[in-house]
């Protein structure tokens, strides 16, 4: 019989891209190997997500020992890891909970990501994907044309031949005046002689180009609360570059990123963002590219835009002048917020507004950056979504709202009905007609299509 793998971490753990050991493929398979086994001893995450169904399956075909597994296979549980860090949430063998394993299957599978685009290069697809800010100016240069574009069904035929996005995949709309346009000619609020706080919005790269309305809902909601705001310049969180395996650019992001706002931190700022997903990346991520103390600075000062609002709403300066209220709402949790630890505070000052019922949906929509998108697993995220899609129909609220805006979009096309960023909610119960437009969730067995 072959001896026990030891559950203690190898000589090749590392989770970090800035080690020279994190590129050694030797160090990885050990890891692989290491982890994949206590994982399927322990299998807890077995409803998660179709990666550990894929490696349990797998292992068992091989008589419970993961050496057995072919290269195929593993391949097969890498690729299907779609990074929504439900599992380090939950496993109790994590670097988060001191736990001697060291555990962190999402940042091994990244690891792996990266090593083999080292070592076989960055795919077309993957790096088209990694670089949302060039497919947003390119397609903001004439958002009727490239929308009508996506839209065409031979457009996204061949789309979906040429680059592998599905062609049944709902894409969201280029906005007709990006984010970055309507500052240029909407002067942000003066800045208050004594600020409640003062904060650097961090928008996100879909804010500016395909949905600015939570941006602008950001603003005003800062000032509303007495807040000094301020919009720095800022390019993509660098998250798909990293999801991608192509650490050098997710690098090359990051380090744009802190060495444009970083001054603003010095001043006193935090940096709000608008997507889970950003504040998790420059949280988490960003130490983990780039070496240093002033990276360790800047992680710091990132914050989700609903946790600056919750501290001001404890230290009683959170605005609750409201004038309407939509009522009830069905409010779907992401992922990356989770990840962070810092409690479900969107869903926390959305109960602030008066007549406000949240019906909270705590589930994955799968769409998980660009992984929903890809020809091979978009039916898949659809399957891995339904929870989350039926808790949001069978809430039956007027209102649905999520803080991710690619869950929105995932949403929709389960449902026909696209959430609202709760910043917006807040913003339109500051007006006195907010929800005048609002209308309530279609039933359990209809909505979009695919």
């Amino acid at each position: 019989m072959a001896n026990r793998i030891e559950a203690r971490p190898s000589d090749g753990l590392s989770y970090n891209s800035t080690e020279t050991k994190y590129w050694d493929r030797a160090g990885l398979d050990k890891e692989v190997e290491r982890v994949f086994d206590i994982c399927h001893t322990c299998r807890l995450c077995f409803n998660l997500c179709p990666s550990f169904p894929a490696l349990f399956d797998a292992t068992d075909r091989n008589d419970g020992d993961v050496r057995g597994l072919t290269a195929a296979e593993k391949a097969r549980v890498i690729e299907l890891c779609y990074g929504c860090k439900l599992c380090e949430i939950k496993c109790p063998y994590t670097p988060r909970d001191g736990h001697e394993f060291q555990l962190d299957f999402p940042r091994l599978i990244l690891r792996a990501k990266a090593v083999n685009a080292k070592e076989d290069g960055v795919k077309l697809r993957e790096r088209l994907l990694a670089h949302p800010d060039q497919l947003g100016k390119a397609g903001a240069t004439a958002p009727g044309l490239a929308n009508a574009m996506c839209h065409q069904k031979f457009q996204r035929v061949i789309m979906e031949k040429l680059l592998g996005i599905h062609r049944g995949k709902l894409l969201p709309d280029f906005a007709a005046e990006t984010f970055d346009k309507w500052l240029r000619r909407t002067p942000l609020p003066a800045i208050p002689a004594e600020p409640t706080a003062k904060v650097a919005i961090f928008p996100t790269c879909f804010v500016n180009y395909y949905n600015p309305g939570p941006g602008k809902a950001a603003v005003e909601v800062f000032a509303k609360n007495g807040c000094a705001v301020k919009c720095p310049k800022q390019n993509c969180c660098g998250m798909p570059a990293l999801d991608g395996g192509d650490v050098e650019f997710a690098r090359k992001e990051a380090r744009a990123n802190i060495d444009s706002m970083l001054p603003l931190v010095r001043e006193g700022y935090k940096i709000a963002a608008i997507n889970p997903t950003c504040s998790l990346m420059m949280r988490a991520e960003y130490p983990n590219l780039i070496p240093g103390d002033e990276v360790k600075e800047f992680a710091a000062a990132v914050v989700d835009s609903h946790e600056l609002l919750y501290e001001l709403h404890r230290a009683g300066k959170f605005n609750k002048e409201f004038l309407s209220t939509p009522g009830t709402i069905a409010y779907h949790v992401p992922c990356h917020l989770k990840a962070q630890g810092i409690g479900l505070r969107s869903r926390d000052l959305m109960r602030q507004i008066p007549g406000v019922e949240v019906t909270t949906v705590d589930a994955c929509t799968a769409h998980d950056g660009t992984w929903a998108m890809k020809k091979e697993f978009f039916a898949l995220s659809m399957k891995w979504g339904e929870k989350a899609f039926a808790g949001m129909r069978e809430a039956g609220a007027r209102v649905m709202a999520t803080d991710c805006p690619l869950a929105a979009v995932q949403i929709e096309q389960a449902t026909g009905v696209r959430p609202i960023h709760p910043l917006e909610v807040i913003a339109r119960a500051y007006q006195r007609d907010g929800f005048a437009d609002a209308v309530a969730a279609p039933p359990v067995g209809t909505g979009g299509q695919y």
